[in-house]
C-alpha cells in the first residue's frame, strides 16, 4: 500500500518515479539538468478559459530570459475551432507571474504553432509550425512585430527536396558558423539539417538522429523541443508518448557530443502527468524547467 500511495503522489505532482531513483546517477546527466520539483503555484500561465482567441494554449511555446525580464511566446486557439492558430506574447519580471500583451495576438496573417525563438546579433528568429505542420521562419527586432520569411526549404543529402508531408516541431541550435535544425515527421523520429544562410537546409544524414524506443515511455511518438550546450556536451529536451493514441505525453532528456549521436537518460521521463514540450530557462543562477503544454508549468531545481 505504501508503494501505491507514493506512486500516486508522484503522478499528482507531474513527476514520474524514473529509473534514476534506483540506479546509479549517470555522470553525463548532472542533477541540475534532470532533477526538478514542481512549483507550488502551477500552472503559471494557461488559456483564458473564456471565449477568446486564446481560450486554450497548445504545443510548445518559448521563454527567453533577458536583462529586462522574461518573454513568453505562445499559441492560442478556441476549443473546437480549426481556424488559424495565432501567436500571443506575455512578459514577466520573475518568470512566474505573467502579463499578456494588450494587443494580442501579435501575428494574425499566418499559422504559428509549436515555436522556438533564437536571438542572434539583435534579431529574433522564430521557427514554428504552420498549417499542416510545415515549418516556417519569422523574424523580429522588437519581439512583437514579426515578418514572415517563408517555409523552411529542407533537402536530402543529395540536394533533392525531402518527401512531401509534414515536417514540424523545428528546434534550432546556433553554432559559431552554422545553424542546426532538428525536425520531426509525424512525431515518428527526429532528423538534423544544417544551413549557413537560413534559406537552404541540408540533412546531415538522411536517417534520423533520434528515434523512438526501445523503452515504453517513447515507444509511440517523439519530437525534440530544445537543445542546450552545458559543460562541453549537448542536451536535448524532448517530448514523447508511450501510447498509440498519444493520449499522454512526457518530458525527457538525451545527451550528445556531436549533435548527431544521442544517448537517452536512463531516468526518463523526468516529468510525466501529461506535461510536455519542456524547455530549460536560466534564471541567472540556475536552470528552471518549464513545460509548455497544455499549460505552462514550472519545475525548480531540487
Amino acid at each position: 500500500m505504501k508503494r501505491y500511495v507514493l506512486f500516486f503522489g508522484l503522478l499528482l505532482t507531474g513527476l514520474t518515479p524514473g529509473r534514476s531513483q534506483s540506479s546509479k546517477q549517470d555522470a553525463d546527466f548532472p542533477p541540475e539538468l534532470v532533477s526538478f520539483t514542481p512549483y507550488k503555484g502551477n500552472p503559471v500561465f494557461s488559456g483564458t478559459g473564456t471565449n477568446t482567441w486564446d481560450q486554450k494554449i497548445r504545443e510548445r511555446g518559448c521563454i527567453l530570459h533577458e536583462a529586462d525580464g522574461y518573454h513568453l511566446w505562445y499559441t492560442g486557439y478556441e476549443e473546437g475551432d480549426d481556424k488559424t492558430r495565432y501567436l500571443g506574447y506575455a512578459t514577466s519580471s520573475d518568470g512566474l507571474n505573467w502579463t499578456r500583451y494588450k494587443n494580442n495576438p501579435i501575428v494574425k496573417t499566418s499559422w504559428v504553432e509549436d515555436l522556438t525563438v533564437v536571438k542572434h546579433d539583435g534579431t529574433y528568429y522564430m521557427f514554428a509550425e504552420g498549417k499542416d505542420d510545415i515549418a516556417h521562419l519569422l523574424t523580429s527586432t522588437d519581439r512583437i512585430n514579426w515578418q514572415e520569411k517563408g517555409l523552411l526549404d529542407i533537402r536530402l543529402t543529395n540536394g533533392q527536396p525531402i518527401s512531401k508531408g509534414p515536417y514540424g516541431t523545428p528546434t534550432v541550435w546556433k553554432g559559431p558558423h552554422m545553424w542546426y535544425l532538428f525536425y520531426e515527421r509525424k512525431d515518428q523520429a527526429v532528423w538534423l539539417a544544417t544551413s549557413d544562410d537560413l534559406k537552404l537546409w541540408t540533412n546531415v544524414q538522411d536517417e534520423p538522429v533520434l528515434t523512438k524506443g526501445p523503452d515504453d515511455y517513447d515507444q509511440h511518438a517523439i519530437a525534440m523541443n530544445q537543445v542546450i550546450q552545458y559543460k562541453g556536451l549537448y542536451y536535448a529536451y524532448y517530448h514523447a508518448s508511450a501510447f498509440a493514441d498519444w493520449r499522454e505525453w512526457t518530458t525527457n532528456v538525451a545527451v550528445s557530443k556531436d549533435l548527431i549521436n544521442w544517448k537517452k537518460y536512463a531516468g526518463n521521463p523526468i516529468v510525466g502527468g501529461n506535461k510536455s514540450s519542456g524547455i530549460l530557462v536560466n534564471d541567472g543562477r540556475r536552470y528552471r524547467l518549464y513545460t509548455m503544454h497544455p499549460a505552462v508549468n514550472v519545475f525548480l531545481p531540487k
